[in-house]
């Protein structure tokens, strides 16, 4: 018009095509069945993929028209159901309550959260049996808020680890190892306290041990010392077989079992690649100062239960991010996920414990001690 606006006149209202014959396109037709939704929440809940849990759908309605995306909309909507129009903080309080987690917070002066200690009752229980080892790393990629979680291992009786605590932390630093290991100190109790700990060469939570429990012997990992052994000195050896040997030989050093073999072992070493100087000023000015942490004439003087690397954690790390599925959880979802993993881990100690009181060992299974076992 001659004002600049527009005028819309219609003048055949009829459709402009045929009525469809494939009601898959209407996001209506792609709706779950009540039925099917509670599968989905089952089949969440012990972490099946979206895409298993589609084809688990169609294989028991052939005529299923869902697609990915339903199925991440109805996982989307049963998180918002599970929080009942509670935020996600006030739900977390609220189920580590009902859950009967031990738990403490700290926040900064805007009121977000910067760190978050939770410990299962199962894992407290677990942790005050089995209090001699445990061992300590942290891992990343496990939350939207990028916190790095110290995950907290012990070791049972079987040789088997369970989670004992879980610190969310601000960053990695002296100050907030200090802070989860004295939460994790007053769960433990008086007389609970660990004999061993088990970590890499992580100078702050080092510092931090020593600082709550310094009657605690700190073990360093022999795994993480050869492989930043491996990448600092590979470069120096053209051939991969040397290189190899080089590694056998230190091998040899850290487990001599006295100190008459060390140093023989040692002397050994240094003569076999004096030429390597390199090489070796990196392990006499990064490693040995921590000889007593790792080298066997001195670790095997404590009852450590063959604990000599730090892969028990590693694994740990790897168990309980195939329970979160995913690094953009909340704490929410994230306490969810841990309650579900240490429940495993206690079933499964419980029912090998259960068997072990059942089972007969061969070596006593004799006449001579038939009337001891009942």
């Amino acid at each position: 018009m001659s004002d600049g606006s527009w005028m819309l006149k219609s003048y055949n209202l009829r459709h402009n095509h045929d009525p469809a014959t494939d009601m898959s396109g209407h996001a209506s037709s792609r709706q779950l069945s009540a039925d099917e939704i509670k599968s989905v929440k089952e089949m969440t809940m012990v972490r099946i993929p979206p895409r298993q849990i589609l084809s688990s759908l169609r294989q028991r309605n052939s005529n299923l028209s869902a697609i990915s995306r339903t199925i991440y909309n109805v996982k989307k909507q049963i998180r918002k159901d599970n929080l009942k129009n509670r935020s996600i903080i006030g739900a977390l309080f609220e189920e580590l309550a009902k859950g009967g987690f031990t738990y403490d917070i700290l926040h900064n002066s805007e009121g977000r959260i910067t760190r978050l200690f939770i410990a299962h009752p199962l894992s407290i229980k677990l942790a005050r049996i089995f209090s001699n080892t445990f061992v300590m790393d942290c891992t990343y990629k496990t939350n939207r808020y990028n916190m790095p979680l110290l995950d907290i291992i012990e070791v049972s009786c079987f040789n088997s680890s369970f989670y004992s605590g879980f610190a969310f932390l601000e960053k990695e630093d002296e100050e907030n190892y200090i802070w989860a290991l004295h939460v994790f100190k007053k769960i433990l109790g008086q007389g609970n306290y660990p004999s061993i700990i088990m970590s890499d060469r992580e100078l702050a939570l080092m510092n931090g041990k020593k600082n709550v429990f310094p009657s605690a012997t700190n073990l360093l990992c022999v795994w993480h010392i050869e492989k930043n052994m491996l990448a600092n000195c590979k470069k120096h050896f053209d051939r991969g077989e040397d290189c190899d040997n080089f590694m056998l030989g230190w091998k040899n050093v850290v487990y001599s079992m006295n100190e008459e073999l060390l140093y023989g072992n040692w002397r050994e070493f240094e003569l076999i690649y004096k030429e390597k100087k390199s090489a070796l000023d990196y392990i006499k000015n990064t490693w040995f100062p921590w000889k007593e942490k790792f080298i066997s004439v001195w670790t095997e003087k404590y009852l450590h239960f063959g604990c000599r690397t730090s892969s028990r954690v590693e694994g740990a790390h790897v168990k309980l991010k195939m329970y979160l599925q995913a690094s953009t959880c909340d704490f929410h979802q994230v306490e969810q996920k841990i309650s579900l993993a240490v429940k495993h881990e206690f079933n499964e100690i419980k029912v090998q414990l259960a068997s072990e009181k059942i089972q007969i060992p061969h070596n006593c299974n004799m006449p001579l001690f038939r009337e001891l076992i009942v």
